[in-house]
């Protein structure tokens, strides 16, 4: 028997084959075995167990994008009130104050006037 990974998640194939196979195995009447592992209670209780364990994970699936959406709305709320706040401080001190540079924007008088560049002829 190969090593299973058991990091990786099986594929729906082989956990409907299992399912089958289970289902399967109602059939047999005479099935027993010494195998703790494979008895039909066992492959029950995995099987239920599987199921619960899914449905948790969907549970916390939903939950963690419901959290994950909230966080997001909320960084965007928190940006535009820093928007806000940044065009406040431009509008009630000037966009050349050192009230808009202590904010983080550029002053205006900081900033580097265009040069004309000269065009020069082509070497041919």
């Amino acid at each position: 028997m190969p090593i299973q990974n058991t990091n990786r998640r099986l594929t729906p194939s082989v956990i409907n084959q299992d399912i089958e196979a289970l289902n399967g195995l109602g059939t047999i009447v005479t099935y027993s075995t010494t195998r703790t592992e494979a008895t039909s209670e066992a492959l029950q209780a995995a099987y239920q167990n599987m199921i619960a364990q899914r449905q948790t994970e969907t549970e916390r699936q939903a939950m963690y994008r419901a959290a994950s959406d909230l966080a997001r709305l909320a960084e965007w709320e928190f940006h535009n009130a820093v928007l806000a706040m940044k065009e406040v401080v431009k509008g009630q001190y000037g966009s050349d104050s050192n009230e808009a540079q202590s904010i983080g924007l550029k002053k205006k008088s900081d900033r580097r006037r265009p040069t004309r560049s000269r065009n020069l002829p082509a070497a041919s």
